[in-house]
């Protein structure tokens, strides 16, 4: 069974650090774990294969409100169903250090995800959301995603970023069911 996990977030060194790029670092760290590369994509996106299986790490690079795009490539590609498409992304409305996964869902005003929605015509597949809420001023969405967190939020996060690959890997092992019940606690 192919697994495939697309982690969301903006292309550039503009965009690297902002909390909007929180899927872009949850595959950046199993792609440091497992020891692979991203390359170059046949279009706007780059990936990393694990060594010796079914698993694929996706970064769209079309930016974040346009991340569907790439979708119709890369499900033909590697043959992927909607239940073996997990979207990593940003969430606003968790706190900061909370994960949770779903098996499907709504887009929950995140425009990634409202992408992703239409270019699938579908909701059916699972996501792991990454908690970036922290402090009283998180309105605008559309700016507080964009900046980076202040050094003591940024300590958090990187702990977030270990506790959702383990999630990933733990997905990978034992499936989506018990995943849930050990990190959406």
């Amino acid at each position: 069974m192919m697994y495939s996990f697309l982690g969301l977030g903006n292309p550039g060194n503009n965009y690297a650090q902002t909390k909007h790029n929180a899927g872009f670092w949850v595959l950046d760290e199993l792609s440091k774990r497992w020891k692979i590369d991203f390359k170059p994509g046949d279009g706007d996106y780059v990936y990393a294969e694990k060594n010796g299986s079914d698993v694929v790490l996706i970064k769209p690079t079309t930016g974040m409100n346009r991340s569907g795009n790439v979708l119709n490539i890369i499900m033909k590609r590697w043959k992927i169903n909607f239940k073996n498409l997990y979207v990593v992304f940003d969430d606003i409305d968790l706190p900061l250090g909370r994960l949770r996964i779903r098996p499907s869902g709504g887009d929950g005003c995140h425009k990634g995800m409202e992408s992703i929605i239409y270019s699938l015509g579908s909701n059916q597949f699972p996501r792991i959301r990454f908690g970036i809420a922290s402090g009283a001023n998180l309105k605008p969405a559309e700016d507080y995603v964009l900046k980076n967190f202040n050094k003591k939020d940024q300590v958090l996060a990187n702990e977030l970023i270990v506790k959702t690959a383990d999630a990933v890997e733990s997905i990978i092992s034992v499936g989506l069911d018990k995943t849930m019940n050990q990190f959406n606690a």
